[in-house]
């Protein structure tokens, strides 16, 4: 999985976080498969499409915090990550 503080995108801008769709028992496999891309400032109540309970793993950056929640809307238990 990449560093949190190296998550940018190729023109250089930041990146909160970065959920992937695959994962494995193995570390240096991790973080593989499709990949959602979260922006600073981003509040998304619902999930894109075909990514509804498909995160396996997710690497927030420094300085930005991820809440996620059960259920859609913001509704049910919420869960918050940090680098």
């Amino acid at each position: 999985c990449p560093a949190p503080s190296s998550l940018r995108t190729a023109n250089g801008t930041r990146i909160c976080a970065q959920l992937y769709a695959d994962n494995s028992p193995y570390y240096d496999q991790c973080c593989g498969g499709a990949v959602l891309v979260v922006n600073p400032g981003s509040d998304v109540p619902y999930m894109p499409r075909n990514w509804a309970a498909r995160v396996s793993s997710l690497v927030v950056g420094t300085r930005c915090e991820l809440t996620v929640w059960s259920r859609a809307g913001k509704k049910g238990k919420s869960r918050r990550f940090g680098a």
